[in-house]
């Protein structure tokens, strides 16, 4: 055995190319679900994709990926722009249960079933395990990476009411740990009423943007003292400690997004149907610059669906989707895809869209298989 490991390093990975080129040139680039086909197809391949750097170097390649649902389904989808029009909703998995999910992380996930037991998952690699996390007294508000332990955490948000005063507030849980979750104190009430929309992961940070409670009808100059006094919610996730940062004046609903590592803020104007979408420039310095202004094709969109099924009101997110900026547009029971430019670009029926990102990864991870309730390639996976 140890002979034919040591003959598949030898030989050429593919003959007439160095295998610098071979490895971290091609087959770097594919996708998860062919480079797991591609180990098949010699033994060289599987040993020189398998090592730990590799995996590494493979999943900062992969694009993230805005996730999308279809109504009254168990998959995992993924929305991806750069296919052809008729395969921009790809699957990632399928689940046997309805489920929900609860956070999205480096292409780990976690999900919570009827019964709000949680789970992570990874759809690359198809392996999931339980996780001892008490459901009823906490809501899990962020996952994150902690490069000192190389752990991953979770960021709880006690909602019991009934907690005594110096138990109230946030902890901490790594992936895969037995002990209870950790205390780290109750940060201030306006820290506390943004923690409930889905974080943005950068710098080492989790950002979070206020709930909007201003109403559309609102006049606009109430719109702008109010937008004034809304900060981005900033949780240090080496230090443990909450901290707010500035955030660009938007009169109108707005929302945090992430594209190719910085903050973008979007701002919905419903009354002129256009959406502000702003880039923090320089996030020592917090300075957020107007990097779009886009008018919605909500016209052309009400056209198409005047045999169809529209309520005729809509809501928009903006995303990333392998470093562009996509409008994802949900009217009624279909979901528009929109660009920077206001075209229309596809439509989409009975799918429905979450504020999470997929980066998919085949890094393997010890607390998977160390947790009660391990399986790969098994139920709840399809």
């Amino acid at each position: 055995m140890a002979e034919e490991a040591a003959a598949a390093a030898a030989a050429p990975l593919l003959e007439g190319l160095p295998d610098e080129i071979v490895l971290w040139e091609i087959l770097v680039r594919l996708d998860p679900k062919s480079l797991l086909r591609s180990r098949a197809v010699r033994r060289a391949w599987r040993c020189a994709t398998s090592t730990r750097r590799f995996l590494l170097a493979h999943h900062a390649r992969q694009p993230t990926l805005p996730f999308v649902c279809r109504d009254r389904s168990h998959s995992i989808l993924a929305f991806d722009q750069r296919a052809a029009a008729d395969a921009q909703l790809h699957t990632v998995a399928r689940l046997a249960e309805p489920f929900l999910l609860e956070a999205s992380c480096d292409g780990l996930l976690v999900l919570s079933r009827c019964t709000r037991r949680f789970s992570v998952y990874n759809p690359a690699t198809r392996e999931h395990a339980s996780l001892r996390c008490p459901a009823w007294d906490f809501n899990i508000v962020g996952m994150y990476p902690h490069p000192p332990t190389g752990e991953y955490r979770l960021l709880l948000r006690c909602c019991d009411m009934d907690m005594p005063k110096d138990e109230f507030g946030c902890y901490v849980l790594p992936l895969g740990s037995d002990q209870p979750p950790r205390y780290i104190g109750c940060p201030e009430r306006e820290v506390v009423s943004a923690l409930f929309n889905v974080p943005v992961w950068a710098h080492h940070s989790l950002h979070w943007y206020p709930l909007p409670y201003l109403k559309y009808e609102t006049e606009s100059a109430q719109l702008e003292d109010q937008a004034e006094q809304q900060l981005v919610i900033v949780f240090d996730t080496i230090a443990e400690s909450f901290r707010q940062m500035r955030a660009p004046l938007a009169s109108t609903y707005s929302s945090i997004f992430e594209v190719d590592g910085m903050l973008g803020i979007y701002s919905s104007n419903r009354a002129k149907e256009i959406v502000d979408i702003w880039v923090l420039q320089n996030y020592e310095s917090e300075i957020w610059v107007l990097k779009y202004r886009v008018e919605l094709p909500l016209t052309q969109i009400r056209r198409k669906l005047e045999a169809r099924d529209g309520d005729g009101n809509w809501y928009v997110i903006v995303a990333s989707g392998d470093g562009d900026v996509l409008l994802l547009v949900r009217f009624g029971h279909w979901l528009f895809y929109v660009d920077t430019d206001g075209k229309l670009v596809a439509s989409f029926q009975d799918i429905n869209f979450y504020k999470y990102g997929l980066k998919q990864t085949l890094v393997p991870h010890d607390f998977f298989t160390t947790r009660e309730g391990f399986a790969a390639d098994a139920s709840p996976f399809i």
